[in-house]
């Protein structure tokens, strides 16, 4: 019976996704877990696979191709099936025409087949360097989710395997081969400077241009107008004296073998121990009531190409700091790589965003409803300031809170800053 290939929703938030790609081609015999299309979402660059065999009937979305979640992209089928009651059906749901959609034509002794809609879980997806056999459209290389999965595993790229499947597509036995032959990841080569003629003081030249909006930059565009016109911001700013901070992520550091503490790593394990004594921040407003949160859940804001991603550290005031570290590492790494899954980047109770390394002094955040509160962290610099009557010269930083006045007011949310500061100034607390 035919198989109806829909537009699936890849994350919580995503409205419509972008058709980057298709991995198949119209009258192609597919099998179950082939990769079928490369989806980009609000968040990620997605692989559809198919759940089942066939033959692919009909293509119905054009690559570069934006539609809502639900909209029917694709048939499969048996060859020769009867599927005008399926395209039909797409015609009339694309112009908004109501129609009865015919069953599918099967032998009389069969039960009415009826047209099932494709499960596809999303698959994480990398962006390799051009390779041999790699993808026109986005440079990726062909490979079954098997063979990718083995050669995450094994530390190998998919792109340095050559593929002996189907149009260069790598599958089991090249991964295995290439485990077998101890094959190992090329040093990237240098990007060609491109020329600039008849700039001035070499500058490139500018050109007016529209462009269009990714997925993510729409999902962020759609969410920040319900959350600083909505929501009612008010902004709390202090400075802190960093040089114990520094002094013990010296001294931590020195003793390390293996990874190393970053001051962002100590913010976090900060902020979380702070909202685990102030609870009335680790809250959200929902509808007509406040939410206190059991569990102190930090997002950490990570600039991508294009975008901003918020993965959540669960159960951050819970965690030393080499458990924060390592953790929060591995998720800013997979972030950057458009590798998150939903869970992973959804549902924070308290966010961070942290541009001191832009050289930013003080900035004010968004906040990312339904949380009630982010902090805003500015660049650590030696600052001229006054202790015990003389001048002197010491490490500060300026953090500035955003509140959702509906849960926070100003003296609960000066109280929090004063833990933060307090325990900043005195990080030796952390390891009691």
């Amino acid at each position: 019976m035919a198989t109806k290939v829909v537009m699936a929703q890849l994350s919580p938030t995503m409205e419509e996704g972008k058709l980057l790609e298709w991995k198949v081609a119209e009258g192609d015999t597919i099998e179950a877990s082939d990769l079928l299309a490369e989806i980009e979402t609000d968040k990620a660059n997605m692989d559809i696979e198919a759940l089942g065999g066939g033959v692919v009937l009909k293509i119905l979305v054009q690559a570069g191709e934006t539609v809502p979640v639900g909209a029917l992209i694709g048939i499969i089928g048996e060859e020769g099936e009867d599927i005008s009651a399926l395209l039909a059906e797409a015609e009339a749901a694309a112009s908004g025409t109501p129609v009865q959609a015919e069953p599918v034509e099967a032998p009389p002794s069969d039960p009415p087949p009826v047209a099932e809609e494709v499960v596809v879980p999303p698959a994480p997806i990398e962006h390799p360097h051009s390779h041999a056999g790699e993808s026109a459209v986005t440079g990726r290389m062909k490979a079954s989710p098997v063979a990718r999965r083995m050669a995450d595993e094994a530390g190998l790229r998919v792109a340095d395997i050559s593929g002996s499947g189907p149009g260069g597509r790598v599958v089991k036995r090249d991964v295995e081969a290439a485990i077998a032959a101890g094959a190992s990841e090329p040093p990237p080569a240098a990007a060609p400077v491109p020329a600039r003629s008849g700039a001035p003081l070499g500058l490139p030249r500018l050109v007016d241009e529209t462009l269009e909006p990714s997925q993510m930059r729409k999902a962020i565009a759609r969410r920040l107008v319900t959350s600083i016109g909505p929501v009612p911001h008010f902004f709390l700013t202090t400075e802190v004296d960093m040089g114990r901070v520094l002094e013990l992520r010296k001294a931590m550091n020195a003793r390390l073998e293996a990874g190393k503490i970053g001051v962002n790593d100590i913010l976090v394990k900060v902020t979380a121990e702070a909202l685990a004594r102030h609870p009335e921040i680790n809250a959200s407003w929902q509808g007509d009531t406040i939410q206190r949160h059991g569990s102190v859940d930090i997002g950490i804001a990570v600039a991508i190409e294009d975008g901003l991603i918020t993965p959540v550290l669960r159960g951050a005031d819970r965690k030393g700091l080499l458990q924060i570290s390592a953790e929060a590492s591995e998720l800013i790494g997979r972030a950057r790589d458009k590798r998150l899954l939903p869970e992973e980047y959804q549902g924070a109770t308290f966010s961070v965003s942290n541009l001191g390394m832009f050289d930013i002094d003080q900035f004010t955040a968004i906040i990312n409803p339904p949380e009630a509160a982010i902090l805003a962290v500015g660049a650590t610099s030696e600052k001229a300031v006054v202790v015990d009557g003389e001048i002197t010269v010491r490490q500060r930083m300026r953090v500035t809170m955003s509140c959702d006045h509906r849960v926070i007011d100003g003296a609960s949310g000066a109280r929090f800053l004063q833990t933060f500061k307090a325990m900043m100034e005195n990080p030796l607390e952390l390891l009691l």
